[in-house]
C-alpha cells in the first residue's frame, strides 16, 4: 500500500509539472514569504502540544468528513490550542490538495505541515510555494540517500522536516540524517494495523533535543495521556477531530489530558 501511495503521489506531481515546470515552482518557492519556525512551535513544554489535521479520508477508514472549508476548520484548531496544522494534500486516497494547504496557510498564524508522500524535490518546492512550514518525510518510503537529500532541501528552504518512523531501524536512519523532529506512527503503512504502544518502545531511542511526535491511534483524551506518559512532546491527531461534532472542545479536552 505504501508503494502504491508513493507511486500515485509521484504520478500526480508529474501531471502538475506539465502545467508548472520545476524551474517555475522553484522560483515560486523562493519568492514565497519566509516559513514559520516550526521547531520553536513544537518544542518540548510543560504540557503536550498537538498538531491538528485537516483530513477528509484515509485508505484504512474511507471517507471521514466532507470538510468543505478547510481554512475554517484550521482556524477552529488554532482557537482550540493547536500548535500546528497538518494538511493532507494527497488526492487519490485522502481527498486533499495543495489548494487546501494554501487556504489553511492564509487563514492561520501557526505552522502548517504538508502531509503527503514526498519522494522528489519538485514536491518539496511546491510545498514551500504553497506556504508549508513543515514537510513530512516517511523513512519507510525512501532510500537513505533520497531521505538525506530531501531533508537537506527542506532545511535549505527554511522549512522543517517531520521525519516519520515505524521501527528502531527507521529511528536510527532519521537520526543519521540529523532530523530535529521525529515522528513515530502507530499505523503500519503496509498493513494499516495499529500499535499504540510502539511510540513508547521507541521514545527512549530519540535523544533529548529532538522533538518527539506520536502519530495515530488517538480516539480519546486517554490516548493523549498515554502518549504523554511515554514521552511524547507532541501528538498528531486527525480522525478524532474531523469526525467529532466540536473540534474546539475536543481539542481542548485532548490538551488537558496531556
Amino acid at each position: 500500500m505504501l508503494s502504491e501511495l508513493v507511486a500515485g503521489a509521484l504520478s500526480d506531481a508529474a501531471t502538475r509539472r506539465e502545467a508548472l515546470s520545476l524551474a517555475d515552482v522553484e522560483a515560486a518557492a523562493l519568492a514565497a514569504p519566509a516559513p514559520l519556525d516550526a521547531i520553536a512551535a513544537l518544542a518540548p513544554a510543560d504540557r503536550v502540544k498537538i498538531i491538528a489535521e485537516v483530513k477528509r479520508a484515509s485508505p484504512s477508514r474511507g471517507a471521514l468528513a466532507e470538510i468543505r472549508d478547510p481554512a475554517a476548520l484550521a482556524v477552529s484548531y488554532e482557537t482550540g490550542g493547536a500548535s500546528a496544522i497538518s494538511v493532507l494534500t494527497e488526492q487519490r486516497r485522502f481527498g486533499g490538495s495543495l489548494d487546501d494547504l494554501r487556504d489553511v496557510r492564509a487563514a492561520v498564524s501557526i505552522p502548517v505541515l504538508r502531509k503527503d508522500f514526498i519522494a522528489e524535490p519538485y514536491q518539496v518546492f511546491e510545498a514551500r510555494a504553497a506556504g508549508a512550514d513543515l514537510v513530512l518525510l516517511i523513512v519507510a518510503a525512501l532510500e537513505q540517500q533520497q531521505l538525506r537529500e530531501l531533508h537537506e532541501l527542506i532545511t535549505q528552504l527554511g522549512m522543517t522536516a517531520l521525519v516519520e518512523t515505524h521501527s528502531a531501524d527507521e529511528v536510527s536512519r532519521a537520526l543519521e540524517i540529523g532530523a530535529s523532529v521525529v515522528g513515530v506512527n502507530a499505523r503500519n503503512l503496509s498493513t494499516f494495523e495499529l500499535d499504540r504502544d510502539l511510540f513508547g518502545t521507541l521514545a527512549d531511542s530519540i535523544p533529548a533535543g529532538v522533538v518527539r511526535i506520536a502519530e495515530s491511534a488517538v480516539t480519546s483524551p486517554a490516548d493523549v495521556a498515554h502518549y504523554r506518559a511515554a514521552g511524547a512532546d507532541v501528538v498528531l491527531i486527525g480522525e478524532a477531530l474531523v469526525t467529532g461534532d466540536d473540534p474546539v472542545s475536543t481539542l481542548e479536552s485532548f490538551l488537558a489530558a496531556g
